[in-house]
């Protein structure tokens, strides 16, 4: 582990993948590194997997399904009990991961372990909820019976701006159902989602029915879309993501969930209390430093509060703190890579006589 966290379970810090019941590297050796956005810095170094590793997580998985599957709901849901347990447990820790890979505050990161593990949490109880139905028959004397049962492997494809909550929102219903699952964290925030698998395993949750592997983005997917044993795939991403892994499930009719880009306009009348609004989207839009699907892209405000709403938001933004998100009283952190700032930048340029840019940010801290 490199010096600039300490961990309070150093086992956490997680820097292979997971498959069956082995943590294993790339079997080509070739890795990733992980960088913090905040400092340049290189965390560790991942495996660089592709379609061969991602083939053998999803053997590894269906094999788990058959007696997972046949597991009970009580089981089942006493495990993932457990599971959010550890995760709970563990909040300052995986938050530290996530402030290191992902750049968000501590406080922020915190809050998103518990966000996260209240999947895991509800889905807990879910397991023990999946009820059938029974339908009227048009024939005398019998009944049809509606029996709910899982589907198989399910291939989890998350992003990096939210690498434990994507993650569990994703994992927890589908442990619940009885499903096994190969996990597909972002390239750019792996550690998290590898110190949940490893919280998984502590929790009881039998080799095999959770999977990481990590990579090779094209190569992975092209593993999941081709195997007829993964049926379901849920993926957030991008848009133009999303279309080919839409379009590539036909092939062999996967069930699809897909969480996609957002355009989220904010709109302030004349009517409004100015400082429920400023606070409102201030949150709104500096939230994770923008960088959400449903982070404000765009404020309408009403001629008659125009200015007094201005004057008070650009009051509000000044307050604001950007910097590495392990120091106190950070509030904004880094863009998550170099392509983030460049976006950025090119709307500066595109606006530049039309915007009030903040006088501490910086390229250092690629926060706004």
């Amino acid at each position: 582990m490199g010096t600039m966290v300490q961990l309070n379970e150093a086992g956490l810090f997680k820097s292979q993948g997971l498959i069956g019941d082995k943590w294993v590297d790339a079997e080509n050796g070739h890795t990733l590194p992980v960088n913090n956005p905040a400092t340049g810095e290189i965390l560790t170094s991942v495996p660089f997997m592709g379609k061969r590793e991602a083939e053998k997580a999803i053997a590894a998985a269906s094999q788990a399904f058959t007696s997972w599957s046949k597991r009970t709901a009580n089981d089942r849901s006493k495990i993932l009990r457990q599971w959010f347990n550890l995760l709970i447990k563990n909040k300052d820790d995986l938050g530290k991961l996530i402030v290191l890979e992902q750049g968000k505050p501590l406080a922020e990161a915190v809050g998103e372990i518990v966000y996260g593990a209240a999947f895991v949490e509800y889905y807990a109880e879910e397991a023990k909820r999946v009820y059938g139905d029974i339908i009227p028959s048009p024939f005398p004397e019998k009944r049809m019976l509606v029996m709910k049962q899982p589907v198989g492997v399910v291939a989890a494809i998350a992003p990096w701006n939210f690498p434990l909550a994507m993650i569990t929102r994703k994992v927890a219903p589908a442990l619940a159902a009885g499903c096994t699952v190969v996990i597909k964290p972002s390239e750019l925030t792996p550690l998290t989602a590898l110190a949940a698998a490893e919280l998984a395993l502590q929790a009881g949750i039998p080799p095999g029915v959770v999977n990481v592997v990590m990579g090779d983005a094209k190569g992975i997917g092209d593993a999941m879309l081709d195997s007829t044993e993964v049926r379901k795939i849920t993926f957030t991403g991008s848009t133009g993501v999303g279309k080919m892994l839409l379009a590539g499930a036909g092939k062999t009719v996967k069930k699809v969930s897909l969480e996609l880009g957002g355009n989220a306009p904010c709109i302030v009348f004349d009517d409004a209390n100015l400082d429920v609004a400023v606070k409102g989207v201030l949150a709104g839009k500096y939230r994770n430093s923008g960088q959400t699907c449903v982070c404000i892209n765009k404020i309408f405000v009403q001629d008659g509060i125009y200015d007094k709403f201005a004057e008070a938001f650009a009051k509000a933004v000044s307050g604001l703190r950007a910097g590495n998100g392990l120091e106190p009283g950070i509030t904004q952190g880094p863009l998550i890579n170099e392509t983030a700032l460049e976006k950025v930048k090119n709307v500066f340029e595109a606006l530049h006589n039309h915007i009030s840019v903040h006088p501490e940010s910086s390229q250092k801290c690629r926060a706004l």
